[in-house]
């Protein structure tokens, strides 16, 4: 089959823009220091000029002429400036008549760089989503991941996106800290849900892709594998202490043991019994590497 775009490989994208096209504005991740994460280690970062992009555009537009979405990879194409966005965007818009969405994964702090100007600048022209990686609201974890970031910083990033009209998709990871932090990440995490109220809501499973020891290298704490039961209780308490309206929730991803959706916090009761059954259900045993499907 023919491809007239070649990509930097791994492509990695949100499980929501399955259906979008996927322009790679930037290769790899400009932070890619987080203890959990493996999905830039092959690459080096670095960002695409502006003509590059200008004719995989072209030929995206040509050959997918109905496409409605638009996702701006790699691991945060928003770390680009709004000088360096706003023309991509703006030939996007150009060569692309139905487009709806576009979307890319942030950091808060590539938020806090912009101003409220540019912001509303980049939302008026389609920006309107953008998946921020929180995976905790605990500060003390946050430095355990190298992270980069704080529950201040994330609140106020995330605010500040909200306040000039950009939607969020927040991922929280699930099993993260390990069994001594699990009750900290599961309270500090349901606390920023709260603040920050987003559109979408996922948690995630911690992965571990080449074993506990090269997490635990890389995890500057004490960290313990829990089992799946222990998984599901971090989880219920996660959402037991979520106080949020019109929130759009998943956990559905590939890495989750457990399917759960809904709306928080209208369905609260209804997950958390899903969460109890499989709570009662489950016998303790540890969580497998490669992550499954229940």
């Amino acid at each position: 089959m023919f491809t007239p775009i070649k990509y930097n490989e791994p492509v990695l994208r949100p499980p929501a823009e399955a259906y979008s096209a996927i322009i790679q504005a930037t290769i790899g991740c400009s932070w890619n220091k987080c203890a959990f994460c493996e999905m830039y280690s092959s690459k080096k970062f670095k960002t695409r000029k502006l003509e590059e992009l200008k004719n995989e555009i072209k030929v995206l537009a040509d050959i997918l002429p109905g496409t409605k979405k638009i996702f701006l990879a790699d691991g945060n194409a928003f770390v680009l400036s709004a000088n360096k966005l706003l023309p991509i965007l703006s030939e996007i818009n150009t060569q692309f008549g139905k487009i709806q969405r576009i979307s890319s994964y942030a950091l808060p702090k590539d938020i806090l760089s912009k101003s409220d100007s540019e912001l509303k600048e980049l939302r008026k022209n389609g920006l309107k989503l953008l998946y921020v990686g929180i995976e905790t609201g605990n500060d003390d974890l946050l430095k355990m991941i190298r992270k980069g970031e704080t529950f201040n910083s994330s609140v106020d990033g995330i605010l500040k996106a909200h306040h000039s009209g950009i939607d969020t998709s927040i991922m929280i990871i699930n099993g993260l800290g390990g069994t001594e932090y699990s009750t900290r990440h599961a309270i500090d995490s349901a606390k920023i849900i709260s603040k920050i109220k987003p559109k979408f809501l996922s948690t995630l499973t911690l992965s571990l892709p080449y074993g506990e020891n090269h997490f635990q290298n890389k995890f500057k704490g004490n960290y313990q594998q829990q089992s799946i039961k222990d998984l599901f209780k971090e989880l219920k308490l996660f959402i037991e202490n979520i106080d949020t309206h019109n929130t759009i929730y998943r956990s559905d991803h590939v890495s989750n043991n457990l399917i759960l959706k809904g709306t928080l916090n209208k369905d609260k009761n209804q997950l958390i019994s899903v969460l109890n059954t499989a709570i009662n259900d489950t016998k303790p045993e540890i969580l497998p590497q490669t992550a499954k499907i229940l």
